[in-house]
């Protein structure tokens, strides 16, 4: 079985894998990190998406051994070594922009991911940034104010100049 190191949430890990491992698998069952669900395991969801090497994917299309030597940011991982939430974690709940939870970490993987191209995105580049992520419960709505109320926290302004994203 091949080997693999690889640094998940800033710990470094050095295991042997099968080669057809999926991530989502490795992260979920070796090292204990269920905040990535297995949504639909066939890259439609976005439930699943962790930051590799600094960009999105859905690691329920990535195995394991693609992994080798990178490193892996998780949705456990986005809190402070204090506890403190990212600003896009507090948006999301500020915004009351989840209802079963689900979709939830992939939907902030993704949009911490748009907003490293686009710091400040319009609410249709929101739309398009989250296209690849599936919520059957709020209607978007609220996940793109949350999205642009991380993008102005991660930015320094004020919550206040928050844009009104109409109800659809």
């Amino acid at each position: 079985m091949p080997r693999i190191t690889v640094t998940v949430d800033g710990i470094q890990y050095e295991e042997e894998v099968e080669p057809r491992l999926l991530l989502v698998h490795f992260l979920r069952d070796r090292l204990g990190k269920t905040g990535t669900p297995i949504g639909c395991d066939t890259t439609n969801c976005g439930a699943c998406t962790v930051m590799l090497d600094g960009k999105s994917v859905k690691s329920c299309s990535v195995l394991a051994v693609q992994a080798d030597g990178c490193d892996v940011l998780t949705i456990e991982g986005l809190a402070g070594a204090d506890g403190q939430w990212h600003p896009m974690q507090t948006a999301f709940h500020e915004e009351h922009a989840l209802q079963c939870g689900f979709c939830t970490p992939g939907m902030i993987m993704s949009a911490i991911d748009l907003l490293a191209e686009n710091p400040d995105p319009s609410e249709e580049a929101i739309r398009e940034g989250l296209e690849g992520n599936l919520c059957r419960c709020t209607g978007y709505c609220n996940i793109v104010r949350a999205v642009r109320r991380g993008a102005q926290a991660m930015s320094g302004q004020s919550a206040a100049a928050n844009q009104e994203v109409p109800a659809s």
